[in-house]
């Protein structure tokens, strides 16, 4: 009977084995409009998943045409991917919300979003003017400051990898100790100066502060007045009708969307960053790993 018991139990845990590699692997991914679009496709150039080609770059869940793995793919709330991390075989996640929480591209993701610098990329972040406007010289001069050397030099050095420059830059630099310290710090005197309104939205606006000292090298006499927003609906709806000169927190799928929806008319009028999504894990260390856990599906 003993002997039985035994057998039983060893029985009972190779099923249970069995079993738990046979769970689908949850992946997590952003659920707000194109970041999920974005993290289904990541998915895709990891070879986990087949999308229908004919939707470009804005897939839903819908348009995934085969699981190539045993995966199930899990829209959340992009600010709770970070801390729920260890609960996903894997997850996408901005570099906003991975690099505060320790977590570096280049050293801890299994695979990085691949975004063009230029052209016609959707997830290009860009500083957007009334389309009556594109041809304001002093915004054109504000989009010419923010495109150069010093500002790529602030984007790379002060946010490490969260943010690259949608611009060209040479990234053979070297820079101070201290000098991001010192351009955040920085204070512009804005008497005399034409006040330009540029609406922005959450903590990382930083670079604008390299943009002032560049205008202010060039005496260009004009003085950038952030206005900040706690909401993502708000700045083209202020931009459009006229509170502000221009904004600063989107890439350009969803100023498209935005006006579509709302009926603005606003226009990109110079490429500022791009933030491309990771995928992370805290229990595999490779995507093939991820792939033998999951198993092929036929």
């Amino acid at each position: 009977m003993k002997k039985f018991a035994v057998i039983l139990l060893v029985l009972t845990l190779a099923l249970s084995s069995v079993s738990a590699l046979a769970d689908t692997l949850i992946i997590g991914i952003p659920d707000d409009g194109t970041n999920l679009s974005r993290g289904i496709k990541l998915l895709e150039t990891a070879g986990l998943i087949e999308v229908d080609p004919a939707v470009g770059f804005t897939p839903e869940i819908k348009d995934v045409t085969k699981y190539i793995y045993d995966i199930e793919i899990s829209p959340v709330a992009a600010n709770t991917l970070t801390s729920t991390l260890v609960d996903y075989a894997a997850a996408t996640i901005n570099g906003t919300y991975a690099i505060p929480f320790g977590l570096i591209p280049s050293e801890n993701g299994l695979i990085i979003e691949k975004q063009s610098e230029s052209g016609d990329n959707p997830y290009v972040n860009i500083i957007a003017a009334r389309t009556a406007d594109v041809d304001n010289e002093i915004y054109k001069t504000v989009v010419a400051a923010y495109q150069t050397q010093y500002v790529a030099e602030f984007l790379l050095e002060n946010y490490k990898e969260a943010f690259f420059p949608a611009f060209d830059y040479d990234p053979n630099f070297t820079v101070e100790d201290g000098w991001t310290d010192s351009v955040v710090a920085y204070e512009s005197d804005k008497a005399g100066k034409t006040v330009v309104k540029v609406g922005v939205c959450g903590a990382n606006n930083d670079q604008w502060k390299a943009v002032q000292q560049v205008l202010d090298e060039q005496n260009a006499g004009i003085y950038i007045e952030l206005v900040e927003f706690d909401a993502y609906n708000l700045p083209n709806e202020a931009l459009n009708s006229g509170d502000i000169d221009l904004n600063a927190f989107q890439h350009k799928a969803y100023l498209n969307n935005d006006s579509a929806a709302n009926g603005y008319d606003l226009t990109p009028i110079g490429d500022t960053l791009i933030a491309p999504l990771t995928l992370y894990s805290k229990n595999f260390d490779s995507i093939d790993a991820i792939k033998e856990a999951a198993g092929l599906l036929n």
